[in-house]
């Protein structure tokens, strides 16, 4: 059975085929700058051998980027299939679930104009999730189509953790709320963690670390999620590349009376121009570190805070489970920066949390222990693959 995921941006269309039989990618690219004068489609092939392909050319919309994929994936010379009809279905991911949606589900009418109705919680997302599909649906008519949220893992949170403490209508008539995002990986990374755990399922205590440009968390009990960092959007929570995280709600109010900025240019500022772009200047999270390295304050700065903001949600998140079996972190920083980790991770002792230097700093491809033997609780690099969660997720909906 084959299975195209697409993540469809606002000027982007990036895509993986899978055979479902072995999980085996058959091909992967992104078309990038849609609408741009430098559009560009990159592909790559890997059977029978690895193949890679970029054309630059006029992407004037999505449904000529698609049309492209299309183009590509059944090329005779290049291709990997010889029509769309091999495609049993197409996965999407589409940020804002909402309430409505806690599991995958095939796409129809109702749940397109559901996931309209969300624009306003998720507007730089949904919008061009929602043009993916209808743009997928004319271009693989007999596919299954199927909606996979990010949202979604996140809803077997108790009230407690999902509410906010604002008037009772705030919830009932706008549905303000906890949502959390990344759901998909930190579904992916807590299932393969807790599946590399000598004990049964239901009695595990873990927690994803999921650090990229944009960070959250998520404590996760007997496989299911209990809390996690991000909020109503994904500004909330840990500090992260261009997103402050967690500040005094009284701040917009102060930037707003007192300093004058108007309520775009606060949104912009705290979405754009905060975290460690706000602090260092860069996003980078390799720029900052070798900015610090060198002796530069703001960067030495903006490193002590976002690692003691990890540090804290560690804390609170083993205190809310009650007991802490690992952690595991993932995505391009989580992955990528044993500095980054080794920050993290010292001193934490005190939750049974025992770094391995030398593990640490190469920790190999695919799940990787790095923590000590002694270590009360294990500490893991767990790459996160959110285009497989989809593909299986998906897989799921059209076999039942």
């Amino acid at each position: 059975m084959k299975i195209l995921v697409i993540n469809t941006g606002s000027s982007s269309i990036k895509y993986v085929l899978f055979e479902m039989t072995n999980h085996q990618v058959l091909a992967k690219g992104l078309v990038d700058r849609i609408g741009e004068a430098n559009s560009s489609l990159t592909n790559s092939t890997f059977i029978p051998e690895v193949n890679k392909t970029r054309l630059e050319t006029s992407i004037p919309n999505h449904s000529e980027g698609l049309e492209l994929v299309v183009k590509t994936l059944t090329d005779p010379q290049t291709g990997i299939i010889k029509d769309t009809n091999e495609i049993m279905a197409v996965g999407h991911r589409v940020v804002h679930g909402g309430e409505r949606f806690s599991e995958p589900v095939e796409i129809d009418k109702d749940v397109k104009a559901k996931i309209k109705e969300l624009i306003a919680l998720a507007p730089l997302h949904n919008p061009s999730n929602l043009e993916g599909i209808n743009v997928a649906e004319k271009f693989f008519p007999n596919a299954k189509q199927i909606a996979v949220f990010d949202t979604a893992f996140h809803q077997s949170m108790p009230a407690k953790s999902f509410r906010y403490p604002i008037p009772n209508r705030l919830y009932t008539e706008e549905k303000i709320r906890v949502y959390g995002m990344h759901g998909t990986s930190h579904s992916y990374v807590s299932m393969q963690l807790i599946s590399e755990l000598d004990k049964p399922a239901k009695e595990t205590s873990v927690i994803s670390i999921h650090l990229g440009n944009g960070c959250s968390m998520a404590a996760v009990k007997g496989g299911q999620c209990i809390d996690t960092s991000m909020g109503l959007s994904p500004l909330a929570g840990l500090m992260m590349g261009t997103r402050s995280g967690d500040l005094d709600p009284a701040v917009p109010f102060y930037l707003g009376t007192t300093v004058g900025m108007s309520l775009p240019d606060i949104d912009k500022m705290l979405n754009k121009e905060s975290g460690l772009k706000g602090i260092a200047g860069s996003n980078d999270m390799r720029d900052v570190l070798e900015k610090r390295a060198a002796g530069d304050e703001n960067a030495t700065l903006a490193i002590d805070m976002y690692v003691q903001r990890i540090k804290k949600y560690i804390g609170a998140y083993a205190a809310e489970l009650g007991a802490l079996d690992a952690i595991a972190f993932t995505a391009g920083i989580g992955e990528n920066s044993a500095q980054l980790r080794e920050l993290v991770c010292e001193g934490m002792r005190v939750l049974g949390l025992e770094l391995d230097l030398e593990k640490n700093k190469q920790p190999g491809p695919g799940n990787q222990c790095i923590s000590t033997e002694n270590s009360v609780a294990q500490i893991w690099v767990i790459p996160t693959n959110e285009e497989l969660e989809i593909a299986i997720q998906s897989e799921r909906v059209i076999s039942t």
